[in-house]
């Protein structure tokens, strides 16, 4: 359940448009650790699409969304 996960940090790309989500995202899992979990903020609906090909592509595990009041919350577990 996203609603339980605690994450290690927050990145948040509101207001951004593809690609710069993703780019932030890949900059922000390169400073992390193997196991912990980045919480991505965003309000671009390409991202729903984008995070979780992005995240197989490279090796993560994707764990969800959830939607928030006007943005949408994502969690990713660094590999």
């Amino acid at each position: 359940m996203v609603e339980d996960i605690k994450p290690d940090e927050t990145l948040d790309c509101r207001g951004l448009s593809c690609p710069m989500p993703i780019l932030k995202t890949k900059k922000a899992i390169g400073k992390m650790k193997s196991g912990q979990i980045l919480e991505i903020l965003g309000t671009d609906p390409g991202t729903k699409n984008d995070l979780p090909s992005f995240a197989k592509r490279a090796g993560h595990e994707y764990l969800g969304l959830k939607e928030d009041d006007g943005f949408t919350r994502y969690y990713l577990k660094v590999k």
